[in-house]
């Protein structure tokens, strides 16, 4: 059990998500371990007893996120409702617990949240998170909180600006220290086409790490793919991108075995993608300022559709990258990307993230998926000065 508290320490700390000396894990063996810092340590061991679960993660973000939208919520509001897709389809909202309504008994009052959510936001101690089953679990629930919170919070601060006297200094912070760069300069690639399944495997493992160290996804979201023949080699659902290692399944486009049982829940997206245009690789990430971006419609005020995520028809354009609605797995999704990313290579899902193609290899599909991150990312900024008059 301690080997996997330390991996899942390791990842939070490698995405820079977490600040270090404010971790902690506690899990249920035969008895409950803790590791991590004192005051988080120990609380995590008192939730845990009183919760059906295994594992629980108590971690300050590293940036103060989620923190911030607890503070900017109105007095009675007790939970924070993002609009991305992971919310929507894994959390559904978000509780948060203000120290003045702590109580005598902290442990308990954020063990009443946990029963019936995957994570809560507590004032002064950060983001805790559940796994149900594995320590693992409650590295996903809290990084899905992470990524749900940050995208939150700055389409909330292009709508609202700022509310808070200390949120000034610390977005800048964010913007000048917190993000890096965003290229696939040094990074090497095959240049294609991959003939051989020992040379398909090796670089879908290889770009799955790639896409997880450039922040183009987080936790265990995201997928990729590779086509040969009549197969289409694609990982597995809930697999972390970086750790594809036997977590990849070679499923016939016709669907004529069971292996795609265990395959990504978007195989009939890259299926149709593949039908659709002439590509080689396929890779779908999360990157948080698309998904910001792609919630942003100024026709939003004015019309009559509710789930515009799922019910809107048209085509919009960031740049010259198309934008769909659409649910996950074999709904619109599948149906709306294959018509569009012949376009230019690209597109992205409302709320939800970027599909890009290589024609040849997986170097056009990532630099894509960088380009449209970049681009979104300078225009989220150039929005947000041109809000504040600076």
């Amino acid at each position: 059990m301690l080997d996997q508290i330390n991996k899942y320490s390791n990842k939070l700390l490698i995405d820079r998500s977490v600040k270090r000396s404010e971790i902690a894990f506690a899990a249920l063996d035969d008895t409950v371990i803790s590791s991590g810092e004192t005051f988080r340590a120990n609380l995590a061991s008192d939730i845990i007893k009183r919760l059906g679960c295994l594992s629980l993660l108590v971690a300050s973000p590293s940036l103060p996120f989620a923190e911030f939208l607890l503070r900017r919520t109105k007095p009675g509001e007790n939970r924070i409702i993002p609009r991305d897709t992971e919310t929507r389809t894994f959390l559904h909202n978000i509780p948060i617990l203000r120290k003045s309504d702590f109580g005598k008994d902290l442990s308990g009052k954020i063990a009443e949240l946990l029963s019936s959510r995957k994570g809560v936001i507590v004032e002064g101690v950060g983001i805790i998170a559940t796994g149900s089953l594995t320590v693992e679990q409650a590295y996903i629930n809290w990084s899905s909180i992470f990524h749900s919170t940050f995208i939150k919070y700055l389409e909330d601060v292009l709508s609202d600006g700022f509310l808070l006297p200390d949120e000034t200094d610390q977005f800048d912070h964010f913007r000048t220290q917190w993000l890096r760069p965003l290229t696939a300069e040094n990074l090497t690639f095959r240049t294609g086409p991959l003939e051989k399944k020992s040379d398909i495997l090796e670089e879908i493992s290889k770009v799955g790490v790639y896409t997880v160290q450039s922040g183009l996804v987080d936790s265990f979201f995201g997928n990729i793919s590779c086509r040969h023949g009549e197969l289409v080699f694609i990982s597995q659902t809930a697999a972390s991108l970086d750790e594809l290692a036997g977590c990849i399944d070679p499923v016939p486009f016709s669907n004529s075995s069971t292996v795609g049982i265990t395959a990504s829940s978007e195989l009939v997206a890259h299926q149709r993608i593949y039908q659709s245009c002439d590509c080689l690789a396929i890779l779908h990430g999360h990157p948080r300022f698309s998904v910001i971006m792609s919630m942003l419609c100024e026709e939003q005020p004015t019309c009559e559709i509710t789930d515009c995520w799922r019910y809107c028809k048209k085509t919009r354009y960031l740049g010259s990258t198309p934008v769909v609605a659409g649910e996950i797995g074999a709904g619109g999704l599948a149906k709306n990307v294959p018509p569009v990313i012949s376009e230019n290579g690209r597109a992205i899902v409302y709320g939800h993230g970027v599909f890009s193609i290589g024609k040849q290899n997986f170097k056009e599909a990532f630099q894509g998926l960088v380009d449209v991150e970049n681009w979104c990312r300078s225009e989220y900024f150039r929005r947000l000065d041109q809000k504040l008059g600076s």
